[in-house]
């Protein structure tokens, strides 16, 4: 096992028109903006299987535009996350994993579930939700992580029922959600929402020299200082995990230049 496990950021989705001229080259083709976007950051995060359905072959054009050191992660479809009642979304949860995910291959990184900010925490039915989540697709190994966006999440019973499902806990850096940095599984995610579009890399650099340090020291295996804890007293293995850090949302047009100036900070070796 490496001694360290591996950090990538990068971005929502790759089809932003702001970004034309500003991360992409003038008159690059739509067509070929994966391809460019994937050999200047190492993930992004698919953003349209929260909308539709994707076909087989949709995943399979994505694996072939993009490098093998590459990985996406993608959003699962909202008729599962969006549901009052979770327990009950097995059969979407079936449809959604017959569309082809597994044609990303290695490609294939972790699947996020976004809950609406009015669902509230119910033990029961995370529970009975985590419990339908499949482990493995095509012969994959899925991974799986949870955006919660209610108050009600911060609770040591919700760190305890993810780390027993071995789910992550997405980190928010959010207006309003609730940041919640406890490790549940054998990778750390991350969706950095608070940049600013005045400022050329989406956030400060001192704040992203702090991002930086923190993921190096998730990816070591080890717990940063002064993260907000839903539960303390939970004490994760200390062991190597991969991290996956997207910048998000406010100040989106600089958002492909804060995942590079975090790569390299990650990088630089002090």
């Amino acid at each position: 096992m490496s001694a360290t496990g591996t950090i990538r950021a990068g971005i929502g989705g790759w089809v932003f028109d702001p970004w034309r001229g500003t991360f992409f080259p003038d008159g690059l083709a739509k067509t070929k903006q994966l391809q460019y976007a994937s050999r200047q950051l190492p993930t992004i995060e698919i953003n349209g299987t929260f909308y539709r359905g994707q076909k087989p072959e949709t995943f399979a054009k994505w694996t072939s535009e993009t490098p093998d050191s590459f990985v996406f992660s993608l959003k699962g479809h909202r008729a599962i996350s969006n549901r009052r009642e979770l327990a009950l979304a097995k059969e979407s949860i079936g449809i959604f994993f017959t569309t082809g995910i597994e044609n990303l291959g290695d490609r294939l990184g972790p699947i996020l579930w976004q809950f609406r900010s009015t669902k509230q925490f119910d033990a029961d039915d995370i529970d009975a939700f985590l419990k339908l989540l499949p482990r493995r697709a095509g012969g994959i190994t899925l991974r799986h992580v949870l955006e919660v966006r209610h108050p009600s999440f911060v609770c040591p019973e919700f760190v305890r029922l993810a780390a027993k499902h071995k789910v992550a806990i997405c980190n928010a850096d959010h207006e309003t959600y609730p940041a919640i940095a406890d490790v549940t599984a054998d990778f750390v995610y991350l969706r950095l929402q608070n940049g600013d579009e005045s400022v050329a890399t989406c956030y400060e650099p001192a704040a992203l020299d702090s991002w930086a340090a923190r993921a190096k020291i998730w990816a070591d295996g080890k717990q940063p200082d002064g993260v907000p804890l839903a539960d303390p007293s939970h004490t994760p293995d200390k062991a190597p995990r991969d991290v996956f850090v997207y910048f998000i949302n406010k100040g989106k047009i600089h958002a492909p230049q804060a995942a590079i100036a975090l790569m390299e900070r990650v990088n630089t070796k002090l």
